[in-house]
């Protein structure tokens, strides 16, 4: 499997160091970020999850840890917005250029609002999230993926 996606580059490009974690992408019965967790051998909550939103009808990036779900209030609230709710699939793989189930923050085709989940400043670092590409998942110190997406941190996710 190749490991350059629009994801590692941007990374690469950030300055921002990173490893790659691989495993046999099923798709199958439940949540991805779950199934990834478990592949790789990381407790849920540093593993993060990419949920593509619309605000305001406007598109969002949104990354919560994978054993947590998302709260449209919060995050509407966190984008100073007045609502917000899942985008189409088709929708989002048009807008990022990923496939669902491969969506990662970094290196979308359309740079759009990010906001992290305040649990991935309280979990141990590193964390994991999506590299870009179904069964890639990237490993990094949030801090700095963080200031390269100019994203923000906020309470968006619930147990």
């Amino acid at each position: 499997m190749s490991t350059a996606t629009p994801a590692t580059r941007f990374l690469d490009k950030a300055g921002i160091g990173y490893e790659l974690y691989e495993y046999d992408y099923g798709g199958g019965d439940g949540p991805i970020g779950l199934q990834a967790a478990e592949a790789i051998g990381w407790t849920p909550e540093r593993v993060f999850k990419t949920l593509m939103l619309e605000v305001d009808g406007k598109p969002a990036c949104a990354v919560i840890p994978s054993d947590r779900s998302l709260s449209m209030k919060k995050v509407a609230a966190a984008l100073k917005a007045k609502s917000a709710k899942m985008m189409d699939p088709a929708k989002a793989e048009r807008l990022t250029g990923f496939h669902t189930g491969g969506i990662s923050p970094f290196g979308q085709k359309k740079r759009v609002p990010v906001v992290f989940d305040v649990t991935v400043t309280e979990v141990e670092a590193p964390v994991v999230m999506n590299g870009g590409k179904r069964g890639l998942m990237i490993c990094l110190e949030p801090e700095p993926g963080i200031a390269a997406l100019a994203a923000s941190v906020a309470e968006v996710s619930v147990l």
